[in-house]
This record gives structure tokens, sequence and C-alpha cells, in this order.
């Protein structure tokens, strides 16, 4: 009997730490004992970058370009402790639909049965999340992805991106699509951020998987060409990402959110804004209650 795969999908706004984040997720577990598999889905393809030293890799996208049969050693690459890196990739600049790389890549991997002559025990996506398109959505849709977790901050348009998302597997959630598994906090250093996600997720019927909070570690690590696991073992960031890691492979129930509308987000925006406000003027400690 074939072992069962954890395939999981993390999303969300270009720039918010999304794929720092699956890239530390994807190095904690290797040193966990697991074979990992991170399939980058952004055509900037830089997804597995620190997993490699800073090096870019041959997408597949590219290399269907050049060639009509492919190889699995020519679109599949060993990354730090054995995590094996995938790039979908893109079209030329002004030219197609990046979500059918997307597409591309997924039926290529089914194709060459990747997963199973690899031996993997989890996928990560690492999936931008700025628009849930046809072919962002992928993951989601087809129910590639069993599980999905968004990163996000608390500023307002990673908050609106993750929103989007929740949309969108609300829309999938009946016809086999992935489900949600919880928000990963990031760069959450201050009070408030904490509260502002807090009431966001319960607004959302979601919840926190973990608070990973902005270090100059991981800025560090980085410029070096790798992930905090891997540059700084022995940190106190990279603990909080093995705690994230262990979290999200042993997840097993994901839920359908309650996405808030257009007007009820702007709504709650506001008010939390004003409350700001009144934190910045010493006039309140905590308002999530007042919210």
């Amino acid at each position: 009997m074939a072992k069962k795969i954890k395939q999981i999908a993390i999303y969300g706004k270009g720039g918010i730490g999304k794929s720092t984040t699956t890239s530390n997720i994807s190095a904690a577990l290797s040193t966990f004992g697991y074979k990992v598999m991170q399939f980058g889905c952004d055509p900037k393809a830089d997804s597995t970058n620190t997993l490699r030293g800073g090096n870019y890799i041959p997408t597949i996208l590219d290399t269907l370009r050049e060639k009509l049969k492919v190889k699995t050693n020519e679109v599949v690459y060993e990354g730090f402790n054995g995590v094996y890196c995938v790039e979908a990739g893109g079209p030329a600049p002004g030219v197609g639909c990046a979500g059918r790389g997307i597409i591309t890549a997924v039926e290529l991997m089914k194709q060459l049965n990747v997963f199973k002559e690899l031996d993997i025990d989890i996928v990560i996506y690492d999936v931008l999340g700025d628009v849930v398109c046809g072919g962002f959505a992928v993951p989601i849709r087809e129910g590639i992805a069993e599980h999905v977790f968004t990163v996000s901050s608390a500023d307002f348009m990673a908050v609106y991106a993750a929103n989007n998302l929740f949309k969108g597997i609300q829309k999938y959630s009946n016809s086999g699509g992935g489900l949600l598994g919880g928000v990963i906090a990031n760069s959450i250093n201050v009070g408030y951020s904490k509260e502002i996600i807090d009431d966001f997720v319960s607004r959302t019927s979601t919840q926190v998987v973990e608070y990973v909070p902005r270090s100059v570690t991981v800025t560090q690590s980085e410029l070096q060409g790798k992930t905090t696991i891997e540059a700084a073992p022995k940190s106190a960031q990279a603990d909080v990402y093995r705690s994230l890691a262990s979290k999200i492979y042993n997840h097993t129930e994901s839920k359908v959110p309650t996405p808030l509308d257009t007007k009820e987000l702007r709504e709650w925006a506001s008010k939390w804004g004003d409350q700001l406000l009144a934190i910045e003027a010493g006039e309140v400690r905590s308002v999530a209650a007042s919210i």
C-alpha cells in the first residue's frame, strides 16, 4: 500500500515573508528526518533560493520551452539537508498567464511520478497570494493540497489578501478543495499586532498556527543565502520555525473559514485604525475587547 504524502499550500501576499517562512519550515522538517519537497509557485522563481545558497534553479516552464521531454533531474534539485526544490516559473514578461505555469508544473510532476520516485513525505506549495486566480488557485481548487495556510502580518493589505484567500477556499470547499489550517502570523513584534491578528482570525472562524517575530537573524541568514535553520540553528528564531514546522506537519483538521465581505472588512479595519491612534496617544493599552 502506497504511503500517503502530506501536501500543504502556503499562501500570502508578495513581500509578506511567505517564502522565507516556507523555506524555514522545509529546512526544519528535513532536520526532523522527513523527505521534503518545496514547490515554488511564483513566476519570480525565488522560493527555494535560501535552500540552495542563494542560487536560482531552472524553472519547469523554462525547461519545457527548451525541450519536449523533461527528466526529473532537470527540474528537481537538492537543497539544504536534502530538501528537493522545484520552481514552476512563469511566462516571458508581458506574455501569457503566470497561473498557467502552476497548472503545467503540477501536471508534469504527475506525469513523471516524482513524488513516488523520490519517496517524498511532504510537499509544500509556496503560492503567491495577492490574487487567487485560476492558476494560483490550483492547489486549492483541485484538492492537491489538503491543508492550506496563509502568512499574514497585521498590515491591512496582508489581511486583505488573507481574507480573499478565505473566499477562494470557501468557494471550492464543497467540491473537494483544500481547507484552511490557519494563519501564520508574521512580523509580530508589538502587542497590538497580535491583537489585530487574533481579532481577525476570531471573526473569520480560523486560528493562528504560530506567531513569528521579526528578527535580524532572518535578515542576516538570507544575506548569506541561507535559511535561519541552516545559518543560525541555535537561535531563538530557529526555535520558532521548528515549532511551526512541527505544528504544520502534525496538523490534521482544517476547516472552511468565514471571510468578511468587503464592507465588513473595511469597517473592521477603520475601527482598528481609530484604536491604534488611541494607543499611540496613550489613552488605552489593550483595545481588542472594544473593537
